[in-house]
This record gives C-alpha cells, sequence and structure tokens, in this order.
C-alpha cells in the first residue's frame, strides 16, 4: 500500500570523485529518484518488470533519434522508453498530478491512453543539473513509423512549418491531417473501444483542468516496411531490438514464452508491449497505427487564460485555436479525433 508520504519521497546518490580515472569521469555526480515506490507500483500496473526497466534504461546511452530530432527525447538503446528531458516547472507539475493519475491508472487497471510514467529523476554532472522524465515508448521498438501526427482539434496555426516538412519524420498537424485527406481504418469494434477509452481519459484530464494536450498518431506502412527490410545478416547482429528478446528475455515484463521477434511476420505486434497500436482494416493500405495521448502536463492557470484573451481578441472569438477553456478544449478534441476515422 502506498503512504501520503510516498508521493512527496526521493531518494538520492551522491558521488565525490577525486582520484579514481579523472580524466574520463566528472567529479561530482549527484543522482535523484522521485517517488521511487509510487513509479516502481505504476510500472507494475502498466506490466513493466523492475529490472527490464533498468537493463532499457541504464546498459546502454539513450539516443536522439535522427536528423533534426527534438532534443529534448532520447530513446532507450532498446527503443521501449523515451526519456523527455523537463524543467523544474514540469517537475512540480507532475508531483501535483501524481496521486491523481495513480489512482486513476489503478481505477482502469493501467488500460489507458494516458502517457505511462515510469520514473522521474534529477542528474547533477559537476555543476550542471538536468531533469528527466521515463515513459513507455508509444512508437514500436519493432516496426518503424512512416508518417506522424500531432493532432490538438484546433485549425489555427496548425499546419507543420516547411522546415519541419523537410525532415526524414516531420511531425505534422491537423490542418495537414485535413489536407491529405488522411483517415484511420479500424474495425468498429477497435473504433468503438478507442473511443471509450479515450473519453475516459480525456474526462480525468478536465476534472484535473489540464488542457492543451493532443493526440500523437504514428503510422506504420506495412508494404513500405516490406520493401525497406534487408535481409538479416546470419551473424546474429544488433537490429535495435535485441533489448526486448536479447539480453533482456522478458522485456518490459513479456513473458519469455512468446518467442524471439524474428519470428513475428510482417505488421505483427505483440499488444502486451506495444499497447498503444491497432491494426488496420477495410482501408486501402495494410497499416498499423499507434495512438495515444501526450503533453498532459499544462494546467488552464493565468497564463492560459492571458492566450486565451489575447488569441481571441486576434482571431475573433469563434475561431478554433488550442488555448480555450479545458472543457470546451475536450469536447473540440474529441469531435475532431471522433471524425479521423473512415
Amino acid at each position: 500500500m502506498l503512504l501520503p508520504d510516498d508521493f512527496k519521497a526521493n531518494s538520492k546518490i551522491k558521488v565525490n570523485n577525486h582520484l579514481f580515472n579523472r580524466e574520463n569521469l566528472p567529479s561530482h555526480f549527484k543522482f535523484k529518484e522521485y517517488c521511487p515506490q509510487v513509479f516502481r507500483n505504476l510500472r507494475e500496473r502498466f506490466g513493466i518488470d523492475d529490472q527490464d526497466f533498468q537493463v532499457s534504461l541504464t546498459r546502454s546511452p539513450p539516443q536522439y533519434e535522427g536528423e533534426g530530432s527534438d532534443r529534448r527525447f532520447l530513446l532507450s538503446w532498446d527503443r521501449t522508453l523515451v526519456v523527455k528531458e523537463i524543467s523544474s516547472e514540469d517537475v512540480a507539475d507532475v508531483h501535483s498530478l501524481l496521486s491523481h493519475y495513480h489512482q486513476y491508472v489503478v481505477q482502469c487497471h493501467g488500460n489507458t491512453l494516458l502517457p505511462q510514467f515510469l520514473g522521474m529523476f534529477r542528474t547533477g554532472v559537476d555543476s550542471e543539473e538536468r531533469y528527466v522524465l521515463a515513459m513507455r515508448n508509444m512508437f514500436s521498438h519493432r516496426l518503424p513509423v512512416h508518417r506522424k501526427y500531432d493532432l490538438k482539434g484546433s485549425l489555427v496555426s496548425r499546419e507543420a512549418s516547411d522546415k519541419e516538412k523537410g525532415k526524414d519524420l516531420p511531425t505534422l498537424k491537423d490542418m495537414d491531417f485535413l489536407n491529405k485527406n488522411e483517415r484511420v481504418y479500424v474495425g468498429e469494434e477497435a473504433k468503438r473501444e478507442f473511443l471509450e477509452k479515450l473519453k475516459r481519459d480525456v474526462e480525468f484530464l478536465v476534472q484535473l483542468k489540464i488542457m492543451d494536450y493532443s493526440l500523437l498518431l504514428g503510422i506504420h506502412e506495412v508494404p513500405r516496411a516490406e520493401e525497406e527490410d534487408e535481409p538479416e545478416d546470419d551473424d546474429g547482429g544488433d537490429d535495435g531490438t535485441a533489448g526486448l528478446y536479447g539480453a533482456s528475455p522478458e522485456g518490459l515484463g513479456i513473458a519469455g514464452d512468446f518467442g524471439a521477434h524474428r519470428a513475428l511476420g510482417p505488421g505483427d505486434f505483440d499488444s502486451r508491449v506495444d499497447v498503444y497500436a491497432v491494426r488496420s482494416q477495410g482501408g486501402p493500405c495494410c497499416e498499423v497505427y499507434f495512438m495515444g495521448l501526450i503533453d498532459i502536463l499544462t494546467q488552464y492557470d493565468a497564463k492560459k487564460k492571458a492566450a486565451h484573451a489575447a488569441k481571441t481578441v486576434k482571431h475573433g472569438a469563434g475561431a478554433e485555436i488550442s488555448t480555450v477553456h479545458p472543457e470546451q478544449y475536450a469536447k473540440r478534441f474529441l469531435d475532431f479525433i471522433t471524425n479521423i476515422f473512415a
């Protein structure tokens, strides 16, 4: 059982190194883990084995993904975790949210589209400190994403810049989605389950006066992946997924009897790992969709109220701006997301 003090607790390590390997190691190193018991409990409820989490996080350094990627986001070496650099204000926001978030995860048995917060840390090397939040990767460790959208349900200033569109995998927005006539093709049952889950999650965010969140949509094109897939070498070289089925056989809590990833066919995924994945049904192309909620730390405070007033003056009271009251934001968001399905 978690106690109220667990939501305020932390554990610290401090190392002063004056002698050993001074040329390569920092003279001072500090590490702080926030609310360790709470996050351990959350990992358990999300079906993530503690040892696998530590291996994913620490066996090799996390890496930035791709050229021109957001430098606040790192991927763990086995691609199962996202490590996001956050501000001290974000740390305070997570602390204020954490007890409500934990209670909600318990109530829905971990079956949610919200980000899966798995650990929050502060690292200090010499005099430089950074805060990071570890989350489950919403995309697959195995299936590459070919198109990516950040959808808020707002149409004002919601088109990717030319610079963004020049990237290998640009993050496109609402207007881009509409202009490309994109649709999400899933069966009626999958659509119903997804929207029920989404509405429940959004109601939770409204209760906490949270807004400005997005639906992150990643699309894996199965035929394109088959074309791009090169024959694997027989030397057993690491293809970036060894962390799940190699050195860490249970891989984020997956039972070892699931079998190696090489036994999976094109577009196949294991729903115990790729918890945000849905296979297409009835569309023009065989695809896998990854859909989850992101950026859930923004509350409707004084700054947001001021931004809303300024944007209303600029664009008019009826404009589809992103800065609106949480209830209004939620309704517009749900209406838009409901209509992305074919």
